[in-house]
């Protein structure tokens, strides 16, 4: 057996009872359907907190902080009593105590880590959120918590890191791992897992633009990396299920100062337990 086929898989699983909707209307009108994947997109699914990360919850001092471009209040996650601080940031689907591992090493090293549940996540209010809301949120946190030594993200938590940096959040170094990177490939994965043709993919990413006036592409990992001068750690798994190693390599390839580590058979999510990767995070925050 291949290391691919003998780690469990981790991408997302879409219920039947949604696949089957979004075929339906899919046959009576592509715009429904896309309507449909619309409103998918925009909601996260809430996970039960797993037994690993209660002691974080336990021990984290827990804060509701309003972040008024947006009008929502979210929780943030002060774990640790030292002066220097490190900024955590989950992905799509997570939470602000999914780094436990992460966070447990970085106490151990002297700094406490703030961390918070996205807007539509965890304990933080909303069902509905993109990618600006993250990095809306991190520009305040910074204000209200700040500063921080460096930054650390996982998934579309490390997209919205180098996009803050872009705009002005102010880090030593940071690091990403499993990250994302061009939001048509993001959209067309997530088209792909609904079982819809390509086309609804290209009407879902017009939709945005039109609604939020922007191009989208102007939130890809790589297209930020080209504003980024700071030291980059960039982690991915080559078994990554839900983002393609390629984007390691393009956003990589844009960043002007950075290191690229591959693991194999970690996955998209166990990634963020492994000894190894945690050791490598250590050594390039220390060096």
């Amino acid at each position: 057996m291949t290391k691919k086929a003998a780690i469990p898989t981790q991408s997302l699983q879409i219920p039947k009872p949604i696949l089957i909707t979004a075929k339906f209307l899919e046959a009576i009108s592509p715009k429904l359907a896309m309507l449909f994947a619309a409103k998918l997109f925009v909601r996260p699914i809430k996970h039960k907190i797993p037994k690993r990360e209660l002691h974080m919850v336990q021990k984290s001092i827990q804060t509701k902080l309003f972040v008024p471009q947006i009008n929502k209040n979210i929780i943030v996650y002060r774990y640790g009593d030292y002066e220097k601080k490190i900024l955590l940031v989950h992905g799509w689907s997570g939470r602000g105590t999914q780094m436990v591992k992460i966070a447990d090493k970085m106490l151990e090293l002297g700094y406490a880590t703030i961390s918070f549940d996205a807007p539509a996540h965890g304990k933080s209010e909303g069902k509905t959120t993109l990618m600006p809301e993250f990095i809306t949120s991190i520009l305040e946190i910074e204000k209200q918590f700040g500063p921080f030594e460096f930054a650390i993200g996982h998934s579309l938590g490390g997209m919205s890191i180098l996009n803050a940096i872009k705009q002005n959040l102010n880090v030593k170094k940071a690091v990403i791992i499993g990250s994302g990177d061009i939001i048509q490939d993001i959209i067309d994965d997530f088209i792909q897992k609904l079982q819809l043709k390509p086309k609804i993919g290209l009407l879902l990413k017009n939709y945005f633009e039109e609604k939020f006036k922007e191009p989208m592409e102007n939130y890809a990992a790589s297209f930020s990396a080209k504003s980024v001068t700071i030291p980059v750690l960039i982690i991915h798994d080559s078994n990554d299920d839900d983002v393609a190693i390629k984007a390691a390599h393009n956003i990589h390839k844009h960043l002007k100062n950075s290191t690229l580590m591959i693991t194999e058979g970690l996955g998209h999510r166990k990634i963020l337990g492994d000894t190894k990767v945690i050791e490598t995070i250590k050594e390039f925050i220390y060096n």
